[in-house]
């Protein structure tokens, strides 16, 4: 359980240092869980300044979102790029390549779910 909570601070530090280039996005991890089975769960709160927008990336397990604030313009693989305001939720299938965009004026808030299997990074940059 140790060795399964450094990797995952370790890949959490990774992905930090690189959205660190990212500006305008701040990400605030509220739980991280063990379960279920060989999954754990994360649950992150994300804010964007406006205009700021995160590098193409995917998850390696279902990500389930809620916009809190604002609105979340997100571009997902196989699907169009589609715009969630306060109270809409979204979902992004494992392994799809996806990002989000705050393309207006006022500030974007968001909770982001991930379920991911135990040992593996929560986000890998896509090309």
């Amino acid at each position: 359980m140790i060795r399964t909570m450094l990797i995952t601070l370790a890949a959490f530090a990774a992905i930090s240092a690189a959205n660190a280039q990212q500006s305008g996005i701040e990400r605030q991890q509220l739980l991280q869980q063990d379960g279920p089975g060989d999954f754990q769960t994360l649950v992150v709160m994300l804010q964007f300044v406006p205009g700021a927008r995160e590098a193409r990336h995917t998850h390696p397990g279902a990500v389930a979102g809620y916009v809190l604030d604002g609105t979340l313009t997100l571009e997902h693989e196989g699907r169009p790029t589609t715009k969630y305001n306060a109270g809409q939720a979204f979902y992004v299938e494992p392994g799809k390549v996806h990002l989000a965009i705050n393309e207006t004026n006022a500030p974007l808030k968001f909770l982001a779910t991930l379920v991911v299997e135990k040992g593996k990074p929560p986000s890998s940059p896509a090309p």
